[in-house]
């Protein structure tokens, strides 16, 4: 097999789905496997479609979805960018049948759609828990499901699943998200072998804190619930430099590896975590 570093456009052709691809870590990767020719579908959910808007600051408005698929479509590819609640099998399917309509085909699933909150076992509500269940670790089988059939029959296909550190480390505030990246990184694995015989590869990538406004927003409640007085700002830092290299992970970090990930070269790396923590724990 030649190598295909040289290539820019060694995803000419191919097509990907991200969901949550339309902010933070999901749009960085989306921007970078369009700028590899990749054909793009990014569905986040959007903010007007939210019932509370506890939760708004890093759910993209129509307008910015808008705004998001010209920036994806200035990279010369084709682009669908919508909201998808990956809760809901019909509108997984209905968006999957777009694409199949429009490209034939699916070749590339990333599941970066999710969500965290800060909320212990005790108090913790059936709905709050299901939310994040739903939406972590049902959302990626729903669109696995939908998706994986399709690179099997083309024989050829990558599933990435965004994980976090936090599939092996506990964090006493955060038990739905914890259990829900736990979740996934046992579904991968199981998805890895499934598509083992037929080109298709799947793997977790799992971050540490990465800056995006879902840090913020956790970090502000974390800010909300700490009794010291501590600002998200001084948080913030404080994740900073407990980091071993002194910094917070960058989207375009996780995004690069997502890309190595869809070549040819890659496929021997299947049921893999892979963490990207700067030598961090969590």
């Amino acid at each position: 097999m030649q190598p295909t570093y040289g290539n820019s456009k060694f995803l000419d052709g191919r097509v990907a789905f991200i969901t949550g691809g339309l902010t933070g870590q999901g749009l960085a990767i989306a921007k970078l496997l369009a700028h590899h020719g990749a054909n793009v579908v990014a569905g986040s959910y959007s903010r007007e479609n939210l019932r509370s808007q506890d939760d708004a600051s890093h759910y993209p408005s129509q307008s910015e979805i808008a705004e998001v698929k010209n920036s994806l479509s200035s990279f010369g590819t084709q682009v669908i960018a919508s909201h998808l609640d990956v809760r809901d099998q019909v509108q997984i399917d209905q968006i999957v049948a777009r694409v199949i309509k429009q490209f034939g085909k699916i070749d590339i699933l990333v599941n970066a759609a999710g969500i965290t909150v800060e909320q212990g076992v005790c108090g913790h509500s059936d709905e709050l828990w299901e939310k994040v269940i739903d939406t972590n670790l049902t959302g990626s089988f729903k669109t696995i499901r939908a998706c994986l059939p399709l690179m099997i029959a083309n024989y050829w296909g990558r599933i990435i699943n965004l994980g976090s550190t936090a599939a092996s480390v506990g964090w006493a505030e955060n038990p739905a998200y914890c259990a829900s990246k736990a979740g996934l990184l046992g579904l991968t694995r199981c998805v890895a072998l499934e598509g083992a015989p037929h080109n298709v590869s799947c793997v977790m990538i799992s971050p540490t804190w990465v800056d995006t406004e879902l840090m913020r927003q956790n970090i502000s409640q974390i800010a909300e619930k700490d009794e010291s007085g501590k600002g998200a700002d001084v948080i913030k830092q404080e994740i900073m430099v407990n980091n071993p290299q002194g910094r917070i992970i960058q989207p375009n970090e996780v995004a690069s590896l997502v890309v190595h990930l869809c070549r040819d070269e890659s496929l021997g790396i299947t049921g893999e975590n892979i963490q990207v923590t700067g030598g961090a724990l969590w």
